[in-house]
């Protein structure tokens, strides 16, 4: 199994330093199934290629099986496809021999562990039985130009088609950290998660750590929030983890508590895999549907969205008709950007590149009210400071907002929701910190997300919303979002105010 790193950043044998293995020297690494090496086919100062190697020792994957012995199982140890194709043995290795590569850590050039270079990665074969079109979707949303080419059964005889193999080559300008953990993710996927060692709970940090999710209440690894981003998040989610459908949903969950803050799109309409073609709805898609139906139980027309993010509650605003006004309002001018690429599929030839931006960046200003004759704009904005650009609208909603804020900043975001803005309905949802029990690989006392500043149990709510319900003249009723436990209750919490 071969892996190739190259690049043309000046002086390109700073890639050594990145990935913490001198250009001068070939080094070998023992693993428990054979034997890893680094070496460097060139290094220049104009072009350094760096080369994982693994050889595979089938006899020693034949001790580690001491539970199987029949002889059918150990012919099977040597003739397969383990020597030559990026399995999840090269994951492994790839995890182990460039950990510190990975985590983004470089002691010397710590600017440059941060900064995106040009690189090219090849991997001779690649198994993936979905085919190369499944490869492009993959990796291009995350930056890379994708060349997938099926690798012949037999060059010599080309009437016997293709393989289920690839040749893949993706070039792009990234941070080598974020490269690295975009394969240890997506390779074991395009595989199908036929993983050579038993998947059990301790699978989902991995997945969550090298996506760029927070485990544990640290962030994930370089790239922070990649896969929660990601448009076939759930596929590669439910492949990584070799279809275990309870490790799926927990993993799911906490990517959907990641995504709901990073303001990166997911897909709530990825296709899953025929052998599980219909699933439960994530908490993330009942959170977005419980507030739609607020809003049209209120009969909404207008609605701004308060730290509306990459827009996943904006796209389904959009798509009703019924309103008349929608405007979604974030701190983050990157996130707004995702959801203007997010709202904007399709709009234009082009898939949706050159389009004039619908959000203005200055706080405060009289712009961003999109395109003519819209009913939608985009506006930077914080919901701890007055802006004028807020008032007019029957209803505000803050999905997954106020865990983010500073327990000081709350009476501020009081006073520009509920007391300068108030709009007719405001609907708030928030974590229930009673239901974390339930997510497996969450330690006892650790927050859903590293950037939530507290979450709250049903009576700290209860007690918060009351008072602000009381203080500006609201009524407030208390929804439950996703299924009940009898002890802890649902794992959102959402509040519904009205005048």
């Amino acid at each position: 199994m071969l892996l190739t790193i190259s690049t043309t950043n000046r002086p390109a044998t700073d890639l050594g330093h990145l990935l913490h293995k001198h250009p001068d020297k070939a080094q070998s690494f023992e693993q428990s199934f054979g034997t890893a090496h680094v070496f460097y086919p060139e290094a220049t100062d104009e072009r350094c290629t760096a080369a994982l190697l693994l050889e595979v020792d089938p006899r020693a994957l034949l001790r580690a099986r001491t539970s199987v012995s029949t002889p059918d199982f150990s012919l099977a140890q040597y003739v397969n496809d383990r020597p030559y194709a990026s399995s999840s043995l090269f994951t492994v290795a790839l995890g182990r021999v460039l950990r510190s590569a990975m985590r983004g850590t470089c002691e010397r050039r710590p600017e440059l562990a941060d900064t995106p270079i040009p690189l090219v990665l090849s991997l001779p074969a690649v198994p993936c039985h979905p085919g190369p079109e499944r490869a492009r979707a993959l990796f291009e949303p995350l930056g890379w130009t994708v060349e997938a080419v099926p690798v012949p059964l037999d060059p010599d005889l080309p009437d016997q088609g293709d393989s289920h193999y690839l040749s893949l080559t993706l070039t792009g300008t990234v941070r080598l950290s974020e490269a690295l953990n975009h394969l240890y993710v997506l390779l074991p996927a395009m595989e199908g998660g036929n993983k050579h060692y038993w998947v059990d709970s301790t699978e989902i940090d991995k997945l969550l750590r090298a996506g760029g999710a927070p485990v544990d209440g640290v962030e994930g690894e370089e790239g922070a929030g990649w896969l929660a981003a990601h448009p076939e998040r759930d596929w590669i989610t439910r492949r990584y983890l070799a279809r275990r459908e309870r490790y799926v949903r927990t993993a799911l969950s906490r990517l959907a508590e990641s995504e709901d803050r990073s303001g990166e799109p997911g897909n709530d309409t990825v296709p899953s895999d025929p052998a599980v073609e219909e699933r439960e709805p994530s908490l993330a898609e009942r959170r977005v549907g419980a507030v739609m139906a607020v809003l049209d139980a209120e009969r909404a027309t207008s609605v701004i969205d308060l730290g509306c993010g990459g827009g996943r509650l904006l796209e389904r605003l959009v798509g009703d008709r019924r309103l008349e006004r929608i405007t979604g309002v974030d701190v983050h001018v990157g996130g707004l950007e995702i959801a203007h690429r997010r709202l904007c599929r399709g709009c234009e030839p082009g898939g949706g590149r050159g389009h004039r931006p619908l959000f203005a960046a200055s706080h405060g200003s009289d712009g961003g009210e999109g395109t003519p004759g819209s009913r939608l704009a985009l506006l930077a904005g914080s919901v701890v400071y007055r802006d004028r650009r807020f008032h007019g609208h029957d209803a505000a909603v803050l999905m997954e907002v106020v865990e983010h804020l500073d327990p000081s900043r709350l009476p501020a975001m009081e006073d520009v929701v509920f007391g300068d803005a108030a709009p007719r309905v405001v609907v708030v949802t928030t974590p229930n910190v009673e239901y974390n029990r339930h997510y497996e690989g969450l330690a006892d006392g650790a927050l859903r997300h590293a950037d939530h500043r507290f979450e709250w149990t049903r009576a700290e709510f209860a007690s918060w919303a009351d008072r602000v319900a009381e203080r500006y003249g609201y009524t407030v009723r208390y929804l439950p979002v996703g299924d009940e436990h009898p002890e802890t209750g649902s794992p959102t919490q959402m509040g519904v105010f009205t005048k």
